[in-house]
């Protein structure tokens, strides 16, 4: 994420420029631009379309729910099909190759974020099955804040981990200038997790804090 968030400042378009969507017959059709050399110009060039995000928040186009959760949609590599990157998510829960508080905690809280501001004004603001289905907030949720290197290691400071993911995801999203907001938030709370885990801890059952040695 540090990698794509440096990329994202020093090549903004080519990140957030996508083929629109197609369906199965052409799964094995490489684009004109796909083997081209670095800094050299395709043939031609690629149509491109809005993301779902992107065209909500600056179009006011809602996106079918049945599209973002099957991935009929045009956007970045894994933010396209929610329904696959649950199953995975899943698959890695039943295995305990992840904390589930996480992604949990990150889903309960943009969903209720968002549906209160659905619900102070419908028009301007998506309700929160569209901000859970759309953009990289299943796949950041599920595959990135679970890292177990940068993600608090206690089940309490885990939700607030994930609340503190949550809420600056819709505050980006809504309030910000970008349409999407995951990749930032993540790393933001990263940076917090020391602190997390530091004030988190669990108390240890009959232990007593070393008395201060008193100044003579």
């Amino acid at each position: 994420m540090t990698g794509r968030a440096f990329l994202q400042a020093c090549f903004p378009v080519a990140l957030t420029t996508w083929v629109p969507y197609g369906d199965l017959s052409g799964f094995l059709k490489f684009g004109t631009g796909t083997l081209t050399m670095p800094f050299a110009q395709p043939q031609v060039d690629a149509v491109t379309s809005a993301t779902p995000l992107a065209s909500m928040k600056f179009e006011s186009i809602p996106t079918e729910i049945t599209d973002l959760l099957l991935g009929s949609i045009s956007g970045s590599l894994g933010e396209t099909s929610a329904l696959l990157i649950l199953l995975g998510g899943l698959y890695l829960a039943v295995r305990k190759f992840l904390n589930w508080r996480i992604p949990v905690g990150i889903f309960a809280t943009v969903f209720v974020l968002a549906t209160i501001l659905h619900l102070i004004d419908p028009e301007k603001y998506p309700d929160g099955v569209f901000h859970l289905l759309s953009g990289g907030l299943m796949l950041g949720a599920v595959f990135m804040a679970t890292d177990p290197v940068t993600s608090p290691v206690t089940p309490r400071g885990s939700w607030f981990f994930a609340a503190g993911v949550g809420i600056l995801v819709v505050a980006i999203r809504q309030f910000g200038g970008l349409p999407e907001g995951v990749m930032y938030s993540i790393l933001l709370m990263n940076g917090l997790t020391p602190l997390i885990d530091r004030y988190t801890q669990p108390k240890i059952y009959g232990a007593q804090k070393p008395a201060k040695e008193k100044k003579q």
